[in-house]
């Protein structure tokens, strides 16, 4: 396979290989959006809790926390095209089986044990809504718990499949296309984060439409359309074929010293270490989106419609700034425009928090996704690009606790420091922090300000 011209901005699509990959991940990843969000707006409104919302985030987390370092290890010891084909298999049977959950959900006895998990329920719900009316909140659901009990297993098995999806990458096209690869998957996700929730959305409304009751009615379509989703994925992941790897296979470890890897090496490869620690402290103090509801209510005065247009800036941001990077030569100087790049994250994040006028508070959010697609899809190549192979699942592990957490903590800082410090000056606090950790990392990690074209990077 002769490989393709860096400065192509379609080397990588060119490749058959790459294409089948990406349109499968494609898929997946807006089934999974699309699951996501209904989900949550299900459980909404069986029991009109925030806290339940939040449970919805937990169940997320705990699987992240539990399963990425032994998920990176099985990348690395197993053929990865399998686990991801298997995973996308699994997650198929659970959307099924949640939308049969979805829709015969009044017909599931109150046994005891589904009894007991929604007074569980209602009783965390009990400690962080104490403001909410004497029987606002309704946890008499019985399927509630059956509902959390799918979504934890359905994010175990997201877990162990993405580092092997990260992984796989560099095995589907040559080398000289890898960055370009980066970018356009970059600008696929995007799309999908955009295009699942309003996927879903449209099927709930239009059949809530057709219904002509009020009701709302729906969700066990979309489950079923993640389904299909899913099965498409997988008939297109059997034409793929991985390129073979030169060099050495992995050395055999103790099982616990094995999944510690990934982290060891990031921490000896410190322009890595760096690159995650600003797009970790990033994240986390620049959650500007968790308090959009805020903004547009208390501060913006604008409606629904506003809101979402403000909580897709983000996304419309980084997919313009992918759709940038896959069109022009690669940077020259790629770890010195991540640097700029956070800053000017931090800088888009101070102007939102201090705007009064709509127009420019979608336009520093939509700034601000751009600036923080340059952070990711440098971030993105200098693990595929500086990791050996046979240690790339186990690194990805480690990175996707990184960034993983800080999604979900980000929103927590902003939710706690919002409450505590008003939502602007919350704001404001992180935008200031972000720009204090690009000081700090370029004055720590000169090799980053150093870093070379991504093209010329070879792994250890």
């Amino acid at each position: 396979m002769a490989a393709p011209d860096p400065h192509d901005p379609y080397a990588a699509l060119r490749v058959a290989n790459f294409r089948d990959y990406l349109l499968a991940s494609f898929l997946g990843t807006i089934g999974r959006q699309a699951v996501t969000a209904a989900a949550a707006w299900e459980i909404y409104r069986w029991t009109n809790s925030a806290t339940a919302l939040g449970l919805v985030g937990l169940a997320n987390v705990v699987p992240l926390l539990a399963l990425s370092l032994p998920a990176g290890a099985l990348a690395d010891r197993v053929d990865r095209q399998r686990i991801i084909a298997r995973c996308q298999w699994a997650l198929a049977v659970l959307s099924a089986l949640l939308a049969a959950l979805s829709c015969w959900h009044d017909r599931i006895p109150a046994w005891a044990p589904l009894r007991a998990g929604n007074t569980l329920l209602r009783h965390i719900a009990g400690i962080f809504e104490r403001h909410a009316e004497p029987g606002a909140l309704r946890f008499d659901e019985p399927a509630l718990p059956l509902m959390f009990l799918l979504l934890l297993v359905m994010a175990g098995v997201r877990v162990l499949a993405w580092p092997a999806r990260s992984s796989i990458i560099p095995r589907l096209l040559p080398r000289a296309a890898l960055g370009n690869a980066i970018t356009w998957n970059s600008s696929a996700f995007e799309i999908a984060t955009i295009t699942g929730p309003a996927v879903a959305g449209l099927v709930i409304a239009w059949l809530t439409y057709l219904a002509g009751d009020g009701l709302e009615r729906g969700y066990p379509a979309v489950y079923l359309l993640d389904v299909a989703l899913g099965v498409t994925s997988c008939l297109l992941l059997r034409q793929v074929r991985c390129l073979p790897v030169a060099g050495p296979p992995s050395p055999a470890h103790h099982v616990g010293q094995d999944w510690l890897v990934g982290a060891k090496f990031i921490w000896r490869r410190k322009v890595i270490l760096g690159a995650n620690t600003l797009d970790l402290f990033a994240t986390l103090l620049g959650a500007a989106t968790t308090l959009v509801p805020v903004f547009a209510k208390e501060i913006l005065h604008v409606g629904p419609l506003a809101r979402g247009g403000l909580q897709a800036a983000p996304s419309l941001g980084a997919f313009g700034m992918a759709m940038w990077l896959a069109h022009r030569p690669p940077l020259a100087r790629p770890g010195r425009m991540m640097l700029w790049s956070v800053a000017g994250f931090g800088v888009t994040i101070l102007i939102f928090g201090l705007s009064q006028w709509f127009w420019l508070s979608f336009l520093a959010l939509l700034a601000g996704g751009a600036f923080d697609n340059i952070s990711v899809v440098v971030r993105q190549s200098l693990i595929q690009l500086l990791t050996p192979d046979a240690l790339r699942g186990r690194v990805t592990a480690v990175n996707q606790i990184f960034i993983g957490t800080s999604n979900e903590a980000g929103a927590l800082r902003a939710g706690l420091m919002g409450a505590l410090v008003g939502p602007v000056n919350a704001v404001l606090l992180g935008g200031a922090g972000t720009i204090a950790v690009v000081l700090l990392v370029a004055r720590s990690v000169p090799g980053l300000r150093r870093l070379p074209p991504l093209h010329t990077l070879r792994p250890e």
